[in-house]
């Protein structure tokens, strides 16, 4: 196909569809409006050309006319083209004006569905438009028809008698007018109302009233708006997580800073991605391991750079660890080797390089060699302590963490002191965000320390550490950010 008409969905990019992510994994051209995410235009090759229609009420920046020209000549190219719509292409969303420009251009096209806010949003407030007993059937209608047709397709008088649930898209600027004639129509002045603003999205807010009362309770768009027996009910769950309506900034270099924000989100705090450090692999050639008596990895990325970059993959056949005992520091690294099928012959209580040095045995020889495979730039606790010990030490750098530049938008939002919590996984991330942020707000927000030797870099830089780790991995961050927010 050539263009590709792609529901969105309502808000959450997970709830974007698989043949959707398809398509725009494969992209030369996405047009989107502000209803897209923007983590859903991402997926496009950054090769794409990415067009922003706007569509914003009451200022479109692109006349549906011009959009049409827009997928019409990029088709007319060859070009495969996506065009990302919220919601779904085909409810209230003029996707079938866009396919009928398509199909009088004689452009092949494909539509892809897309989950409806007119259902996802009140299943994210916790509202099921059916329930046995209260509503066997729902209607959806638009609130926003276009004034210019002179007329109106919408008999409000008809859906009040209809009954049943009633759920109106694009209706918050017009929801008291609404309401007054739905009332006039017969729906008890008492009949719940609910407002879904932003729904599915991680600034979710929802409004409940009645429709004697809608019209004052400060309904904002993009809303959609609940009217039935329905809307009493409060299945809450997507807006009671813990960290709900918390922000959190997650300052991981962006290749390490998925599985934090993914734990975050699901909690579902508001992640905001500040990445102060960047992975930059460096070239390496991996040693006869038959010479060495251990290996050490101290880092997750240290274990994939190892076994996934090697100069010479063949060497790293499983084999080749034969007789080589590993040690490893901290759960994360644990599993990626047992990504790989090995196992830790040693890890130390504490995630430290200290600790490690506590635990280590003595040489088995006075030649033992020790191969430790890690960043280019690393503190030299482990080869010196291993060294002193009478081990020979060969440290092979397989990468280099490179200071990343945060965007300015970012930065400015950090500084506005409109951030909850900060994390810090590492000393150089605390460094080199103090470098680009400066000096915090005060109050300075609630800063989260992986562990240790993270909270003694941080405390030097005069941050102050509400919290660390008492696990230093993952897992053990999150907790201890939970716990901190959610009191």
């Amino acid at each position: 196909m050539t263009v590709a008409l792609v529901g969105a969905g309502p808000g959450d990019p997970k709830l974007l569809t698989r043949r959707g992510w398809e398509l725009l994994m494969e992209a030369d051209v996405v047009v989107y409006d502000r209803l897209a995410a923007p983590a859903l235009v991402d997926l496009a090759p950054p090769t794409a050309m990415r067009i922003d229609v706007g569509k914003t009420p009451g200022s479109d920046e692109m006349s549906q006319e011009a959009i049409n020209a827009v997928l019409v000549e990029h088709g007319r190219a060859g070009k495969r083209v996506v065009r990302l719509k919220g919601g779904d292409p085909f409810v209230f969303g003029r996707g079938g004006e866009e396919a009928e420009a398509l199909a009088a251009a004689g452009i092949e096209f494909e539509v892809v569905p897309g989950i409806t806010s007119a259902i996802a949003a009140a299943a994210y407030a916790g509202i099921p438009v059916t329930h046995r007993g209260l509503s066997t059937h729902f209607t959806v209608v638009t609130g926003h028809e276009d004034p210019t047709k002179g007329h109106t397709d919408v008999d409000w008088g008809a859906l009040a008698a209809a009954g049943g649930t009633l759920v109106v898209l694009m209706g918050a600027g017009h929801i008291a007018d609404i309401a007054q004639q739905l009332i006039a129509g017969g729906r008890s002045p008492d009949t719940p109302v609910a407002a879904v603003r932003n729904g599915t999205r991680l600034d979710q807010h929802t409004v409940r009233a009645t429709l004697a009362t809608i019209g004052e309770a400060g309904v904002r768009p993009p809303s959609a708006i609940v009217v039935g027996e329905v809307a009493a009910l409060d299945l809450t769950w997507f807006e009671s997580r813990p960290l709900y309506g918390r922000s959190v900034v997650v300052t991981r270099a962006r290749e390490q800073a998925s599985e934090l924000r993914d734990r975050l989100e699901e909690l579902g705090a508001e992640v905001l991605e500040l990445p102060t450090i960047a992975i930059e692999p460096l070239e390496f050639t991996v040693p006869r391991l038959d010479r060495y008596g251990w290996i050490i990895f101290t880092s997750a990325n240290a274990v994939a750079a190892f076994f996934d970059r090697g100069v010479t993959p063949a060497m790293l056949d499983s084999r080749a660890l034969a007789g080589v005992r590993v040690a490893a520091i901290g759960l994360a690294t644990e599993m990626e080797l047992v990504a790989r099928g090995i196992r830790a012959d040693l890890m130390p209580d504490r995630f430290v390089a200290e600790s490690l040095l506590e635990a280590f045995p003595d040489p088995a020889s006075p030649d033992e060699k020790v191969l430790l495979p890690r960043a280019e730039q690393a503190r030299d606790v482990l080869p010196d302590g291993l060294q002193e010990r009478g081990f020979i030490v060969d440290v092979l750098p397989l990468y280099r963490t490179v200071t990343a530049r945060p965007g300015p938008a970012m930065l400015e939002r950090v500084r506005s002191g409109t951030v909850d919590a900060i994390t810090f996984t590492s000393s150089s991330t605390v460094t080199n965000f103090c470098d680009a942020v400066g000096d915090l707000p005060d109050p300075q927000p609630l800063v989260a320390s992986i562990g240790p030797i993270t909270s003694k870099t941080a405390l030097a830089r005069g941050l102050r550490v509400d919290v660390e780790a008492a696990e230093h991995t993952i897992d053990g961050l999150t907790d201890a950010l939970l716990e901190m927010l959610d009191r």
